[in-house]
């Protein structure tokens, strides 16, 4: 379903939309923008708006970091320009007479594509890509916890005693999810009615969990649903007096939340699949292979994209489905990489190591970033694992920590020729901005544990 400019531009003038979200994406993959009356966006701001660029350098918490070279309180936080892409504008169901539409960001001055902004991050991606003959396909499963309680209620409760929608693990469970249908039936028709094809919704592996699925699409245009279903599933829980968080591990006796993320390679008009040879080993072409091996041989250096919070390594426990080994297996979910569609053209490897809270278009850069370098290097790929991965032993392990993770980033060759070495340097000091706030932090464990007994 597809939703033009003179679509919208009739549903204005016959009163059925009365606002335009203009909406760019922030380092942490929030929409961030304006409410725009829909008149004046049809008749001048759906060619540019502005908002002040201190957006690409905050935390979760929207403070101004120090340390960032794009921009600073002595730069005296500037304008970037919003370039609305009208490709992605689309109808909001669950929000009356709205439309949305996602921007690029520019530079005020020289219009450039900001390069540290996340959709120009992928998009240079894939432009490689293209170079190469090749177009990226790739899907993310999105978890999540459904709490009986509103977001205030949540926040003054010092998030305490929160009352999850449902008493046990729920995984597959029909009766359980229909006692939630009420919030889930509007999630997914709200979405497929903002132009998402909508696969399925289902219970997930804890009491409260939920996973929505979604239509695999080019990655650009993945990246961009995956931050509109996100917005769209906290914007519908909260009109229904409930809340939905996306922490990877909101509580340690709870299941992380992942964001498994599929991904294939195809001709670039999208019939021809060039990871499956009907000839190769589980029906595995050759550039398949040294795309996987990319992704291994440089699995420490992206897990950063995947795992961007302290809180994303409390997810990677051995024995919760969250892998702890960057190995790929055969449809075996112990593995940090599982191959799925063996021997069809529907071949691909889904990246399990990514949490629910990262942000799709770095995740997925990263991604094509290291498997580019696998084919580009005709890197061999390793025999896949075979059996428990958390108990094996000698092999590739995914970083504990935030800080291991940056390091990582920070000291890639691969990630700063793919993204650019300020690129790499930006989100060096968003990682080291996270730990830095998280170490001078007292925890409520802490002082548990210690007032006493210390």
């Amino acid at each position: 379903m597809t939703y033009s400019f003179e679509d919208l531009k009739t549903d204005v003038a016959e009163g059925r939309i009365d606002t335009v979200l203009a909406c760019q994406i922030d380092m942490q993959g929030r929409l961030m923008g304006k409410r725009f009356q829909a008149e004046y966006f049809v008749e001048s701001a759906f060619e540019e708006t502005h908002s002040c660029n201190y957006l690409l350098a905050t935390d979760l918490e929207m403070e101004t970091v120090t340390g960032y070279k794009s921009t600073s309180w002595e730069s005296g936080y500037g304008d970037y320009t919003m370039k609305p892409d009208l490709g992605t504008l689309r109808r909001i169901p669950w929000l009356e007479g709205t439309a949305l539409v996602l921007c690029d960001v520019l530079d005020h001055h020289t219009h450039q594509e900001v390069p540290h902004s996340p959709r120009a991050i992928l998009k240079r991606q894939v432009k490689r890509l293209e170079a190469m003959g090749l177009k990226a396909f790739m899907a993310s499963e999105l978890e999540f916890f459904l709490f009986d309680q509103t977001y205030d209620h949540a926040r003054q409760s010092g998030y305490r005693d929160l009352k999850l929608a449902s008493g046990y693990n729920e995984d597959y469970h029909i009766f359980q999810t229909t006692k939630e249908e009420d919030v889930m039936r509007a999630i997914r028709k709200g979405l497929q009615g903002a132009g998402i094809p909508v696969e399925n919704s289902k219970g997930e592996a804890s009491s409260g969990q939920e996973e929505i699925n979604v239509r695999y699409a080019e990655a650009l245009d993945m990246a961009d649903r995956h931050v509109i279903i996100k917005n769209g599933c906290k914007e519908i829980a909260w009109a229904k007096g409930k809340a939905i968080t996306f922490l990877a591990k909101w509580h340690m006796n709870a299941a992380g939340s992942s964001s498994h993320i599929h991904q294939s390679l195809w001709s670039l008009d999208g019939k021809t699949p060039h990871f499956f040879d009907k000839q190769g080993e589980y029906g595995m072409s050759e550039t398949m292979r040294h795309y996987i091996a990319g992704l291994l041989t440089h699995a420490g250096e992206i897990t950063y994209f995947l795992a961007p919070y302290i809180n994303s390594y409390k997810r990677f426990m051995a024995g919760t489905f969250a892998p702890t080994k960057a190995v790929w297996s055969k449809d075996n979910r112990t593995a940090g990489y599982r191959l799925c569609g063996e021997g069809t053209k529907g071949i691909r490897i889904e990246c399990r190591v990514g949490g629910s809270d990262l942000n799709p278009y770095l995740a997925m850069a990263a991604l094509l970033a290291a498997g580019i370098a696998g084919i580009e290097g005709k890197l061999e790929l390793e025999a896949p694992f075979v059996g428990d991965a958390y108990s094996g032993k000698d092999i590739r392990e995914i970083p504990k920590t935030l800080r291991h993770a940056t390091g990582l980033m920070t000291n890639s060759a691969m990630l700063r020729q793919a993204f650019g070495d300020e690129v790499i340097d930006h989100y060096t000091r968003a990682g080291t901005w996270e730990q830095e706030e998280y170490d001078r932090r007292v925890t409520d464990w802490e002082v548990a544990r210690g007032f006493e007994r210390a």
